[in-house]
């Protein structure tokens, strides 16, 4: 994009115009590709690198130099750790030191030592060998951040863990671009006091920015919260993230890690939500424009040139740290189920091997040509890693359930049968015990069933949407079947079931929504309440009776209200089977 933004500076030194089809090109490519690739289950990413390979040089060549873009997207990748740090108070990133420290550096130690051997494999020298599997080290955080975000799984303890070994990799980017240094030609000369001047400016850094969040942020936004309008808080967010990105980027250290620490040390400020809302915007449209970048950037003349290099390289980088990755996890404890994503997820080579690919060749390392193949290896992963995301999901076994502690549901004998134990199961089950109604409880999740027990209450284990199950949990013999299970198609294959194998037993059962309510009168639900409606009607209620109206008006046009919806719905139900009196009572059936 360097043509097109000299020539925006040289129409604006005329008194021209922006560039506006850049700008148009860049939110058409977003807008068209990514809702169609979410569409399909491909993902955001995914659609983002499609889009800018077709608009890039070797698209339809509206850009001629994507890297420009990918400079200016990196504020994406900050402004997506700020929001991250905002999250983490330091206690919380202190009680995650362990996993930053020992997760992260053993997965990076040991992934450098495995991917060193692919380039000394295909015969390149120890130096190359060494960067080139070193910069394949580096996760990409941005893909990995947004896939955790769309997967949300962020604030799950996996994700957690993941955010650890990406800190720590943001860490590790400064002793690396220091021993890429070292390993130059003539890099011995790089004396000690220089070294340790490094390290302490670094240090001197990071102790600034700690001294500002903690005493000058706060006043700062507070002063401008009284007196600074709206788009001022803005400026001033943009301002923080920024400026703790400089100076980290001063200190020789990751710009990232500066956002993060500018987070971290704003997260227990009252003004945290309100700088989270003015950055999103920004962060949404810079990472996006990030990826939009790495598409253009996938250069397939080099791709066309070196193929067999690629296609031997690719592969082997990713194969080798996702074993590193899954062995790791393994180790220190980790699922199989949750080592086996964390590979997949961080299978990729990351936005800072672009950095260090760079100081090698600078240094003498590598050539122009190998930073360039290199550069397309990194890309052609971040591409493939949406893919192999939708296949993990989609092929990777699901976990089975732990049945420790929890008992199948045969030859149960009570007057109540109940499926479900959720949310709505918990409520409804409250005036039966309390009546003294004998109830069998099912439920499918054997979690909800420990945790039940905690509180007294004895569960089954089965799946009420199952024939054998329902008759050895006595449906034949109930005098009263309660579907109420969490899945809206478990409800009305249990109502189906019961009433075709039990229609003398009456099933009472829960709606999700007035067109599930149809299709559990169209199943034979005796009786049947969507499971907002109640609620909301008394929240209605009770914010006419708070404004002060009347309570008779109240209560008639409430009644009013509920009827006519109860008409309606009679009308929506095919044959019209309601009476009026009963449609007043809940939908029940006759």
């Amino acid at each position: 994009m360097a043509t097109e933004v000299t020539a925006a500076a040289g129409a604006a030194a005329h008194g021209g115009g922006v560039p506006l089809l850049s700008v148009v090109v860049l939110l058409a490519a977003a807008v068209l590709a990514v809702p169609l690739f979410r569409r399909l289950g491909l993902g955001s990413v995914l659609g983002y690198l499609a889009a800018g390979l077709a608009i890039g040089p070797f698209g339809l060549g509206f850009f001629h130099d994507p890297q420009a873009i990918i400079h200016v997207a990196e504020l994406g990748v900050v402004l997506f750790l700020f929001v991250i740090g905002l999250e983490m108070q330091p206690s919380r990133l202190w009680a995650m030191r362990g996993e930053i420290f020992v997760l992260g550096l053993a997965q990076v130690l040991l992934a450098i030592a495995a991917l060193t051997c692919v380039g000394l494999a295909l015969g390149f020298p120890v130096a190359a060998s060494f960067v080139s599997g070193t910069g394949f080290v580096l996760t990409s955080t941005a893909i990995v951040m947004q896939m955790l975000a769309e997967r949300g799984e962020m604030a799950l303890p996996k994700g957690r863990r993941i955010i650890a070994i990406l800190l720590f990799e943001d860490l590790a980017i400064v002793p690396l671009l220091a021993l890429v240094a070292f390993l130059a030609p003539g890099g011995e000369e790089v004396t000690l006091p220089a070294r340790l001047i490094g390290i302490a400016v670094g240090l001197g850094c990071i102790a600034a920015l700690v001294a500002a969040g903690r005493y000058l942020l706060n006043p700062m936004f507070g002063l401008l919260a009284r007196f600074g309008g709206r788009e001022v808080m803005a400026a001033a967010a943009l301002l923080v993230v920024l400026g703790a990105a400089l100076l980290m980027q001063w200190g020789g250290l990751s710009m990232a890690m500066g956002a993060f620490l500018a987070g971290v040390l704003l997260s227990e400020s009252s003004f945290r939500h309100q700088l989270e809302a003015d950055v999103e915007p920004f962060r949404g449209l810079l990472l996006g424009l990030f990826f939009l970048g790495v598409g253009m950037a996938l250069d397939l003349r080099i791709i066309a040139a070196n193929w067999a290099l690629i296609a031997i390289c690719v592969p082997a980088y990713m194969l080798l740290k996702m074993l590193v990755i899954y062995t790791v996890g393994r180790v220190l404890r980790a699922s199989r189920a949750e080592a086996l994503e964390r590979a997949v997820l961080m299978a990729q080579g990351g936005e800072f091997a672009f950095v260090l690919y760079s100081s090698a060749m600078q240094f003498g390392i590598i050539s122009g040509q190998d930073n360039a193949v290199l550069t397309a290896i990194v890309i052609v992963s971040m591409v493939l890693t949406p893919l192999m995301i939708i296949l993990h999901d989609r092929l990777a076994p699901k976990p089975a359930p732990s049945l420790d502690g929890v008992e199948a549901a045969e030859g149960l004998e009570a007057r109540v049968l109940m499926i479900g134990f959720g949310r709505m199961g918990q409520i409804v089950s409250q005036p039966l015990i309390a009546r003294g109604h004998s109830i069998s409880i099912i439920e499918s999740d054997p979690q909800t069933i420990r945790d039940a027990d905690e509180f007294g209450f004895k569960v089954w284990y089965g799946d009420g949407a199952r024939l054998d199950i329902l008759h050895a949990a006595g449906a034949g013999n109930a005098s009263l079947i309660v579907a109420v299970p969490g899945d809206r198609q478990a409800v009305t294959r249990i109502v189906a079931l019961a009433k075709h194998e039990f229609p003398l037993v009456p099933v009472i059962a829960r709606a999700f929504d007035r067109e599930h309510a149809r299709e559990l009168v169209e199943a034979g639900a005796d009786y049947q309440l969507r499971e907002t409606l109640e609620s909301a009607f008394a929240m209605g209620r009770e914010a006419l009776l708070q404004l002060g109206d009347d309570p008779d008006a109240v209560e008639a046009v409430m009644a009013e209200i509920r009827g006519r919806d109860m008409e309606r719905f009679q009308m929506e139900c095919v044959g019209g089977i309601f009476a009026g009196r009963d449609l007043l009572l809940g939908n029940r059936r006759d």
